[in-house]
């Protein structure tokens, strides 16, 4: 491997798994990106080891066709790395329409392009989410090529970009690779997500907002706020993510057709925990107490599923383990913030 195209490279998940491959490996990276809302070039500034000779960034509004001009700037590369994507669930509430429609362009931009590049890529992972499973039932997680059943916009997009790719890979014969990985969190990420909403939350004194469910048996409102139910999620720090993906660029060789009858598919998973059990994590590593405020994980946000779990266990048989824990890396994040408390207001 020498050069690698990655899209969203300038977005929060982006952004790190390039300062990954930066200090992990001696690739060339090109970063082609819309620069829209998400995408924010400071942050590849900002990435430990960052080199200009080895990083190119390119501006293009992916939902368009990759033109010869692009293409020839883009140059030759080993292999493809699509995060590019909206991918907060309240602006596909907001907009849904305009939302799926961008995410499934871009994604289709990407696998045309690859198309016509022939047989000289050796992977093109689309990465994905947990949350195109719908929600996990208590004490159960979902393992690769469980049903399909997105609950909202967000989902449903991220669901059909994985439905295009894996057409691709039967009709043309792209090195397809699906990657399904849970709530990301660290440093530089957009304020809007949990982690740097409660953090912020906390070092003001603010009441962090909690989504739950309550027991409909409990009579009184009074009663019902000591009786929630928290939402659950697997947390996982960005790095981990990047270094899954550098895995699965140099210890895989993708499946394919018809000597297999689907593409790879491997799922990236955290530790799981509660929101009030991260929320109270922040606050400690912050040194501030914690105010919160419950919330209808439904009424307030249509379609959010109350819990989500992925089964991680065909990475970890294949020999992939992730390289940080989550409680040194939320404390970690925590602290950057505070350290850094610009970033919070974005």
């Amino acid at each position: 491997m020498k050069r690698v195209l990655i899209t969203g490279g300038a977005g929060f998940a982006g952004h790190h798994l390039i300062e990954h491959l930066l200090t992990t490996t001696g690739w060339e990276l090109v970063v082609l990106d819309g620069l829209t809302y998400a995408g924010r070039p400071d942050r590849l500034t900002d990435c430990a080891g960052y080199d200009p000779g080895r990083v190119s960034l390119l501006w293009h509004d992916l939902r368009a066709p990759v033109h010869p001009w692009l293409d020839e700037r883009i140059g030759a590369v080993d292999a493809v790395l699509h995060l590019a994507a909206e991918s907060h669930v309240d602006r596909s509430i907001t907009g849904p329409a305009p939302f799926v429609r961008n995410n499934v362009d871009v994604t289709l931009t990407m696998l045309e392009w690859a198309r016509a590049r022939g047989g000289d890529l050796t992977h093109f992972v689309q990465v994905s989410t947990d949350e195109v499973y719908g929600p996990a039932e208590e004490g159960a997680a979902h393992a690769e090529w469980a049903p399909v059943m997105p609950s909202n916009p967000y989902s449903a997009s991220k669901a059909c970009q994985e439905a295009i790719a894996f057409s691709y890979w039967r009709t043309f014969g792209l090195p397809v690779v699906v990657v399904n990985i849970m709530n990301m969190f660290g440093e530089r990420q957009s304020a809007e997500k949990f982690v740097p909403l409660a953090t912020r939350a906390v070092l003001t004194g603010a009441e962090v907002p909690l989504h739950g469910r309550w027991n409909p048996g409990m009579a009184t409102a009074a009663a019902r706020l000591e009786h929630w139910q928290p939402s659950s999620r697997c947390w996982l720090h960005a790095r981990n993510f990047a270094d899954a993906l550098r895995w699965v660029l140099t210890e895989t060789t993708p499946a394919v057709f018809p000597a297999a009858d689907r593409p790879d598919r491997w799922h990236v998973a955290g530790d799981e925990k509660d929101v009030l059990a991260v929320a109270e994590l922040i606050a400690e590593a912050a040194g501030k107490r914690l105010r919160y405020q419950w919330a209808d994980y439904h009424s307030s946000r249509p379609g959010h599923d109350h819990r989500y779990a992925l089964d991680a266990s065909k990475i970890h048989a294949a020999g992939w383990k992730p390289p940080v824990g989550f409680a040194e890396s939320l404390e970690r994040t925590v602290r950057w913030f505070a350290a850094h408390p610009a970033w919070l207001e974005h």
